[in-house]
């Protein structure tokens, strides 16, 4: 069977630090049978120059796509109605793949017959506390059930990180939802899901995620997610799962016991013994996390504390503005 083409879709916006090193790992694969497309969501920096530099160099054909609308699944929409191949690839502008990546893809597709298939989100810190994130973005008690997390062997699941997918598989059910700024992979994998797909984890679909750096960025991002998770629960109540819930509940009972144990000392009692329960588990969880990366242990609650509380925070804000709807 010959290789099918595959096309490579980048979704990006305002990359010149990275997209060197992002994109050149694209155009390093041991897969040649392959195009890029670079969904640049107009990009004021030196982006678009560097895209240019690489792809005149490179024998892989690369071609700039415009996304006027700046975010994730406009992008990739755009691109995929350019995209040629028979396999479409979605790769990060934060994200190095490894040089048998798309081949990784590729086989794995075809072995299983499964409908999207990726590996594990491998993070990697540039700043101190970049590096606490990513030892509490590979913890369960940082991130729940998401194995792509931090799952070492094969299986199925609900998502993977970026993904690879049969064209065949948007033709039948369209594209991302553009409506999520955040989420739109979470919810297009339920879609496919439901309609009988199948999504293979693989160890060996191997890359490095560089995660965000600093306390405020990481606030941003889980914010979002919280918010826009929402908005999928809007859509596809039947997708959440309990561990879902945790971070909203936990948010809503810190402020909510906090007030109301200004007036009753059995709920400040409460409240008390709640948030040591929860120091306790964070600070346990922080040191099994920082065995990995000792010097960075006291940042670990930190980071823990922060993915809980930004997406439990975004969240319960996302069923105020949207949840009546």
């Amino acid at each position: 069977m010959p290789d099918p083409l595959v096309s490579v879709i980048m979704p990006i916006r305002n990359e010149e630090a990275f997209i060197r090193r992002s994109l050149g790992a694209v155009l390093a694969q041991d897969y040649p049978h392959m195009e890029v497309l670079v969904a640049d969501g107009m990009s004021t920096d030196d982006t678009r120059a560097i895209i240019a530099e690489l792809g005149a160099d490179s024998p892989i054909p690369v071609r700039v796509i415009d996304n006027p609308q700046h975010i994730v699944p406009t992008g990739f929409n755009v691109a995929l109605r350019e995209a040629r191949g028979d396999v479409i690839v979605r790769v990060d502008g934060h994200t190095l793949i490894e040089p048998d990546y798309v081949r990784a893809c590729v086989e794995a597709l075809q072995r299983t017959g499964a409908d999207n298939v990726g590996g594990r989100m491998d993070p990697v810190g540039m700043t101190p506390f970049g590096r606490a994130v990513a030892l509490a973005t590979t913890s369960p008690f940082g991130v729940g059930g998401a194995r792509f997390h931090y799952s070492q062997r094969e299986e199925w699941v609900d998502t993977v990180y970026m993904g690879a997918w049969p064209r065949r598989v948007f033709d039948r059910l369209g594209g991302f939802d553009e409506r999520f700024v955040r989420n739109q992979d979470d919810e297009f994998n339920y879609r496919l899901r439901a309609a009988g797909g199948q999504i293979l984890l693989s160890p060996r679909i191997r890359s490095t995620y560089y995660n965000r750096g600093s306390l405020a960025a990481l606030a941003r991002q889980y914010y979002q997610y919280g918010y826009y998770k929402v908005l999928v629960m809007r859509k596809h109540p039947a997708q959440m799962r309990p561990r879902q819930f945790a971070p909203p509940l936990f948010v809503a009972g810190l402020v909510g016991g906090g007030l109301a144990g200004l007036f009753s000392r059995v709920l400040r009692a409460l409240w008390l013994a709640g948030s040591a329960i929860y120091l306790a588990g964070n600070l346990a969880a922080s040191v099994l996390a920082a065995r990995r990366d000792p010097p960075v242990l006291p940042l670990v609650p930190v980071a823990f504390a922060t993915l809980h509380l930004s997406y439990g925070a975004g969240f319960l804000v996302g069923l105020i503005a949207h949840g009546s709807r």
